[in-house]
């Protein structure tokens, strides 16, 4: 893991404190972002507009995302204080974004500053992802610092709602979304605080791509994806779904608040499920978990079952990103962590966008969405059973021990190969006579030393 050493002297526990603060902040404006639209334009217009303009918005939102992410990224990480100049753009775009909200609370512009708001979310979730390794000592602390990460940020940002809720009810959407603002602006100062620090000092070499590339963690990011997706897929789907019925605000808050707990929870139990089980079984329970519980519900149907599949599909998304972040540290030590995981947690929220956008777009009936949930899950899991039974078609990996062979001939590949040994015929001698037994004729010093001399 490469570090500047201009901050190895401070303490690998201030720096967490101060990356926890921030997405704390951070995840304190969402929340009251998402309460402060409870009652605006965002949620009053009619469906079939809505639709409409949120499948625009996702596809002008997301399209330069899908772009422009992996060639801007490297370069961010070879930039002291990239990650974290990035943190803080984006906390003071989405505190501007937050007061035009409040300009435009009742009108059709609430709908492009509401989904740039979410790209520049996701573009945070990047940023934080890569700093992760930065602030722990070594990489065997990194899933239980991202567990910590996410307890607090969860309790905070679940204390953060209850203002914003007061305002709403007292004061009106404009105050909960300046709440939100002001909570931005902490973020803003509190990312200021945050070490200069390099997340890759150079560029990806043989060795780190070919870790990258490794057969268990393939798999492992095929499984996150289709994770991360069905995360993308229920929100929005139940976003219109649950709208449909009288109290439709009221079960969408109930939704979106039963995912934050459930997500909560998840983090608190990562660690303890992955001393218990593998990493893969891990990934591959939480396919098995989203399978049984999206087909389970959606046979149930009705507004609860929709609720109980956002809890689920967020508490095993949960448990599988600590665990594929476990395969990350086992399979690939020799990448760049920070390097690493900002490119898979590029991947990852490009799937959350994609499902998203299916979501609107095919607008399935309530039960057939929860049903599509568990049959995506189902699929990844049964793909990723074959692909583990099919070994042949994983390309050739390196070991990571073995050293590059010496050229044909040099001294060292002689000494070096495995298996050969210098025989030299012993010369064994009568104690008493001081004459050569039997045997083969050694081969004389000066003998092999005249071609030398020579």
């Amino acid at each position: 893991m490469n570090r500047p050493s201009s901050a190895a002297s401070k303490p690998p526990s201030s720096k967490f404190t101060r990356l926890a603060i921030t997405h704390a902040l951070m995840m304190g404006g969402d929340a009251a972002m998402v309460v402060s639209l409870a009652d605006s334009f965002f949620f009053s217009v009619d469906l079939d507009a809505a639709r409409t303009q949120v499948l625009l918005f996702l596809a002008i939102s997301f399209a330069p995302f899908l772009f422009v992410a992996p060639l801007i990224g490297p370069m961010i990480d070879r930039v002291a204080g990239g990650r974290r100049l990035v943190i803080q753009i984006v906390a003071v775009a989405r505190l501007v974004l937050l007061l035009l909200m409040a300009r435009y609370i009742d009108g059709i512009a609430l709908f492009p500053l509401v989904f740039a708001s979410l790209v520049l979310q996701k573009t945070y979730v990047i940023s934080k992802s890569s700093l992760v390794p930065s602030t722990v000592r070594n990489e065997t602390e990194l899933v239980e610092a991202n567990s910590k990460l996410g307890l607090v940020s969860g309790l905070l940002g679940g204390l953060a709602v209850i203002p914003a809720a007061i305002l709403l009810k007292t004061l009106g959407s404009g105050a909960a979304l300046l709440y939100g603002a002001i909570l931005f602006g902490g973020a803003f100062a509190s990312a200021r605080r945050l070490a200069p620090e390099v997340v890759a000092a150079t560029a990806v070499g043989e060795q780190e791509a070919e870790d990258l590339h490794s057969p268990s963690l393939r798999l492992g990011a095929i499984a996150m994806t289709a994770l991360r997706a069905n995360v993308g897929f229920t929100f929005f789907h139940l976003a219109f779904w649950l709208r449909t019925f009288d109290n439709g605000t009221v079960l969408f808050g109930a939704a979106v608040g039963a995912s934050g707990l459930a997500t909560l929870t998840g983090n608190a139990l990562a660690p303890r499920v992955r001393r218990m089980m593998r990493e893969e079984t891990m990934l591959a329970s939480a396919l098995i978990i989203s399978a049984v519980a999206g087909i389970g519900l959606g046979v149930v149907g009705g507004p609860a079952a929709g609720i109980a599949l956002a809890a689920v599909v967020n508490f095993v998304a949960a448990l599988g990103r600590l665990g594929f972040e476990s395969i990350v540290q086992r399979d690939a030590p020799e990448a760049n962590q920070g390097r690493a995981f900002a490119t898979f947690e590029t991947r990852f929220q490009l799937s959350w966008a994609v499902a998203a956008f299916f979501a609107v777009a095919i607008q399935a009936p309530g039960a057939i969405g929860l049903i599509l949930v568990g049959v995506g899950a189902l699929g990844t899991l049964i793909h990723v059973r074959i692909r583990q039974q099919r070994p042949d078609d994983a390309p050739p990996i390196r070991s990571k021990r073995r050293r590059r062979r010496p050229p044909k001939g040099s001294a060292r590949r002689t000494k070096g190969r495995k298996g050969a040994r210098k025989k030299r015929p012993p010369t064994r001698r009568d104690p008493g006579t001081r004459e050569p037994t039997r045997g083969p004729a050694p081969r004389s010093r000066s003998a092999s030393e005249r071609p030398r001399d020579r």
